[in-house]
């Protein structure tokens, strides 16, 4: 039996959706560190007079707009995790920013370098990079036959609630690493230790640049989501199954890879999802393949 592939012109439109520019103009988004400064995400320009930042940040010394280079840019200058917080706090108070979490996210410079950490709910409208890890559980034998564990993400869920995801996915928190991400994930979304699982991979890793809608308000699609997204692939072994814990999964299902792609190209999983699902079957296709 031969292995069946995703539309192409479906792919593509997938593959656009992820990458697209943000609806209305963003300026760079710096942080001002021994003098130099580095980039930390994007904002729209009245971002801060929005909420009441603005002119006591600019009395302060702490929020800086200059021209850099011909562009126009707003520098944090100070303290970064005191203006991080605070930055996080006033969209909160002003109703811009996502589902708050409590939980605190990297903010990186954009040589990689940790400068400090923001609460999840504003990372979205400060256009600031995120990582994340997904888990792809496969049963059975390697080939057309095999199936696939997928969730149906809560109803309750902030983000694209009730839609259908991999195994497990989830964000990394400013204290983790990938391997720590994936099995708390891992834990918490099915009720599974990584050591009960086969033959865990790193599949690959796909990347994200779209606008986003983080909270409705006045600005309307204000956020903008950077994303990594590294994924690892399993196979899931008879009669282990996975069983949420934190509240986040309304379903499980162990489907046939012509289901899953009927699902694909019916637009019913998220876009990260869609990304990793596509790029697992083809390699799983790849290594099923005579030699």
């Amino acid at each position: 039996m031969s292995q069946r592939t995703v539309d192409p012109q479906w792919l593509a439109a997938l593959q656009a959706y992820c990458q697209r520019p943000p609806l209305r103009a963003r300026v760079a988004l710096l942080a001002r560190v021994h003098g130099q400064e580095h980039q930390v995400g994007s904002v729209e320009p009245d971002l801060f007079k929005r909420i009441g930042l603005q002119d006591l940040w600019i009395r302060h010394g702490n929020l800086v707009r200059e021209e850099l280079a011909g562009q126009e840019a707003w520098i944090l200058a100070g303290d970064i995790q005191a203006i991080l917080t605070a930055l996080a706090l006033a969209l909160r108070a002003s109703g811009m920013a996502g589902a708050w979490r409590a939980e605190a996210l990297a903010v990186y410079s954009d040589t990689g370098q940790v400068l400090g950490s923001i609460e999840r709910a504003a990372v979205r409208p400060l256009g600031i990079a995120t990582q994340a890890v997904h888990l792809v559980g496969l049963a059975g034998v390697a080939g057309p036959q095999q199936r696939v564990w997928v969730q149906q993400r809560s109803f309750r869920k902030a983000s694209d609630p009730g839609m259908w995801d991999t195994l497990v996915g989830g964000m990394l928190s400013a204290a983790d690493t990938l391997e720590s991400a994936l099995q708390r994930e891992t834990w918490e979304e099915a009720g599974l230790r990584l050591e009960q699982l086969g033959g865990l991979q790193r599949g690959g890793r796909i990347e994200q640049n779209r606008p986003l809608r983080e909270a409705a308000h006045p600005m309307g699609d204000a956020g903008y989501l950077v994303e990594q997204v590294h994924w690892y692939a399993c196979s899931v072994p008879d009669p282990v199954k996975p069983s949420n814990r934190d509240g986040e999964v309304q379903a499980f299902a162990l489907l046939g890879q012509d289901e899953v792609i009927d699902m694909l190209e019916g637009d019913l999983f998220t876009p990260e999802a869609a990304q990793i699902l596509v790029q697992a079957l083809a390699l799983a296709g790849a290594r099923s393949a005579p030699r």
